[in-house]
């Protein structure tokens, strides 16, 4: 396996839903590209850790639920960026309808999953910064890894 950094990965969502939660399901659809991201953020589950102590014997730890984690990236805002369009019009979406995204990594690797957008807040931080778009993306199902090809 080779190292690589995050340069040239990419993220990307769909308004429609895999019809299987796997590889094929997710590459079936049509994703769109938000542009200007600066970041991502960390991609993966994690498990609560639930503890038993019996009064004789060793403390056991058992794995709880899952919480399939969340990302933040940042962009830096454009209002044309169709992409962008869409992230933010799933943080304005009222219901609890689940959006596809699709993250890219330098090598290839994809990773898909469903996610709700909580949020589409921009950082105003003075005259020579950027500004900036930083969406919620709370994951809602667990992660498919598509390898490089």
């Amino acid at each position: 396996m080779t190292l690589q950094t995050g340069a040239g990965s990419a993220i990307a969502i769909s308004v429609a839903a895999p019809a299987t939660q796997d590889k094929a399901g997710y590459a079936a659809l049509t994703y769109t590209e938000a542009g200007n991201c600066e970041k991502i953020g960390t991609i993966g589950a994690t498990f609560a850790k639930t503890e038993f102590q019996p009064l004789k014997g060793a403390k056991q730890k058992l794995k709880g639920s899952a919480d399939y984690g969340a990302l933040q990236p940042s962009f830096a805002l454009d209002e044309s960026d169709v992409g962008q369009m869409l992230f933010r019009t799933a943080a304005d979406d009222e219901t609890n309808a689940l959006y596809a995204i699709r993250v890219t990594y330098q090598s290839g690797a994809k990773r898909y999953f469903q996610a709700r957008v909580f949020g589409w807040p921009e950082t105003v931080d003075g005259a020579d910064p950027v500004m900036m778009a930083t969406p919620s993306v709370e994951i809602c199902t667990k992660v498919v890894r598509d390898p490089a090809a």
